[in-house]
C-alpha cells in the first residue's frame, strides 16, 4: 500500500495545533488576537545558505 491508496473522510480527521514562539515563549496560534493572528499570516520565512567556511569541505 502507498501513500496515494489513504483516503480519509472529512469526520477521520483531526484538526492540526499550530504553534509559534513569541516573546521568547511558545503559544497555540488559535489562542492569538486578530492583530496577532494577521502578523502571524504576513510572516515571511527564509533558509539561510551556507557559506564556505560554514562547510566541512569547501571547493576553492
Amino acid at each position: 500500500m502507498n501513500n496515494e491508496d489513504i483516503k480519509l473522510r472529512d469526520e477521520e480527521r483531526s484538526r492540526c495545533e499550530v504553534w509559534t514562539r513569541v516573546m521568547g515563549y511558545h503559544r497555540p496560534i488559535d489562542d492569538f488576537n486578530i492583530g496577532k493572528k494577521g502578523e502571524h499570516a504576513e510572516r515571511v520565512y527564509f533558509e539561510e545558505k551556507l557559506t564556505c567556511e560554514d562547510r566541512l569541505f569547501c571547493d576553492k
